[in-house]
């Protein structure tokens, strides 16, 4: 039996002399520059990996004239034949192999979100004016989701928009009016949400988290 999991950034830095690559159907492979050889395990950590799900926001795969892959990154108006999934490629690994941690303590909303595609997603935030669920937000909005910002201040949630649109003019925004001290109001937030998102693939609440 097999899974997949996140490896870890602090081993996972290749030899000098060393390139990852990834073939069309998603495996990880490794060119020794030096020996001019190829191999599907990691040199350091003896681990295969692949690169799965879909391509960051912003970018498209395509194939060139002469059969070779290309990658165009329309917000940056670049192209690359390395394939971007590589960034965050996941380890894959029998079940019988020891699992290794990938983020700790220090790593940012951001870091744990990089390469990911959260276009046609919602999610509801509460306590998202300011500390770690604005941080969770902004996150959410800077990767394409639609982020609601479930706030029992109105102006504070307005004056956090207008922060994260500050630094990404495109993201999706909107404030919640909701006090959860009062189920009444929670109640009222919550069929108004309802009104305008048929579905709400992710829900992220302060201090706890429900998908």
């Amino acid at each position: 039996m097999a899974s997949v999991l996140n490896d870890s950034d602090s081993e996972d830095e290749l030899p000098p002399g060393w390139e990852e690559r990834a073939t069309v159907d998603g495996n990880v492979y490794y060119v020794n520059h030096y020996e001019k050889s190829t191999q599907w395990i990691h040199p350091r950590t003896s681990s295969k990996k692949i690169v799965a799900g879909e391509l960051p926001s912003g970018w498209e795969k395509c194939t060139t004239d002469n059969g070779k892959t290309l990658f165009i990154d329309h917000l940056n108006c670049t192209t690359t034949y390395t394939d971007p999934r590589l960034a965050f490629a996941i380890e894959y690994r029998d079940s019988s192999q020891s699992v290794r941690q990938r983020f700790d303590a220090g790593s940012s909303a951001l870091s744990v979100l990089h390469g990911k595609d959260l276009r046609n997603k919602v999610a509801l935030i509460t306590g998202s004016n300011t500390g770690i669920g604005f941080e969770t937000a902004k996150s959410l909005a800077f990767h394409g989701c639609t982020v609601i910002m479930a706030c029992r201040n109105s102006k504070k949630a307005a004056d956090a928009i207008r922060k994260i649109k500050s630094i990404r003019n495109n993201a999706t925004c909107e404030a919640l009016s909701m006090d959860l001290s009062s189920l009444r109001n929670v109640k009222n937030a919550v069929n108004e949400f309802k009104e305008k998102f048929r579905y709400c693939i992710i829900i992220q609440l302060y201090k706890c988290t429900i998908i």
